[in-house]
């Protein structure tokens, strides 16, 4: 066995779902066996067979993964964004296992379990990183409340029965208004998540810029909008209409009293990811939404005469 208990590893499981059980026994396995010490949450290590060498915390704070060379998250979705809040507050890398249903945020599934392992012994990857936004509600001229989002910050009606009125602000000049049941605010990360069900651009990480996507709007104009990364986004929820809320990341959400106002710009802090290997984002995309792809023949190839 290779002696390196200086590194430490930190590990977030979804313990509901037993996939996440059985593979985080075979990691925690894995990683002991080299020597590498393995870090889990008190509240979570109740639910994994885990062996005596693990050390466990007790409170979910960011300073828990102090010491911690990377952040491994086994889960779907909403696990890899909870991994995503430990990260971006940390400055941790996290690996993502997927084992839910797409995992855009995800490196690797669940068949790759001995790949991740070995490659993380081998210090075998790559940190990028992802632009987040950061989110200020105001009221009244005095701010009520601040968030922050990986993949987006969606501004949504409170109840089923009315529509949300709002008008649309770019850089401090307005765009356009209409009823609607929401509006997201989002990043290239965020694309393929709720804005891409709203109907908006699939847009590749390595691009910076910022989408406002409208949700089902009662308008002739309401396309969705790519802007500069340096841009500011706002939303203004009319007043003497019934409330919105925010919801951050689909995670976190706070109530919009009429007359708010929600900006989002680019974030000053982003979310480190780890990446195992180099493969391109559009063959991700076919991968993760099964696009046909039946017929294809190949990019032509010139030769070099």
């Amino acid at each position: 066995m290779t002696q390196n208990l200086a590194r430490t590893v930190f590990l977030l499981a979804h313990t509901g779902r037993p996939a996440a059980i059985r593979s985080a026994e075979l990691v925690v396995k894995g990683l002991l066996r080299h020597g590498i010490g393995v870090r889990v949450l008190e509240e979570e290590a109740r639910d994994l067979p885990l062996p005596d060498e693990v050390d466990l915390v007790k409170e979910a704070t960011a300073q828990c993964l102090d010491g911690c060379e990377l952040l491994i998250v086994l889960g779907g979705d909403g696990t890899l964004l909870r991994g995503a809040e430990f990260a971006r507050a940390s400055g941790v890398p996290m690996l993502g296992v997927n084992l839910g249903r797409v995992g855009f945020l995800a490196e690797a599934e669940r068949d790759d379990l001995d790949r991740v392992v070995d490659r993380v012994v081998a210090r075998s990857y790559e940190v990028e990183e992802r632009m987040t936004v950061d989110v200020v509600v105001h009221r009244n001229g005095d701010i009520v409340h601040t968030d922050w989002a990986l993949n987006e910050a969606a501004v949504q009606k409170a109840g089923a029965e009315k529509l949300l009125e709002v008008v649309l602000e770019i850089d401090g000049r307005p765009v356009t208004g209409f009823g609607c049941d929401g509006v997201v605010l989002s990043t290239p990360t965020g694309s393929t998540a709720y804005a891409f069900s709203a109907g908006g651009p699939v847009v590749w990480p390595e691009v910076e810029a910022l989408l406002m996507v409208p949700i089902s709007a009662h308008a002739l104009f309401a396309k969705p909008l790519v802007t500069s990364p340096d841009s500011v986004l706002a939303v203004e929820v009319l007043p003497h209409v019934p409330p919105g809320v925010l919801w951050c990341d689909g995670r976190r959400t706070v109530e919009l009293p009429p007359g708010a106002r929600v900006e989002v710009r680019r974030g000053a802090v982003p979310v480190r990811l780890a990446r195992l290997h180099h493969s391109s984002f559009t063959d991700r995309l076919v991968a993760k939404f099964a696009l046909p792809t039946t017929g294809w023949r190949g990019a032509p190839h010139h030769s070099s005469e």
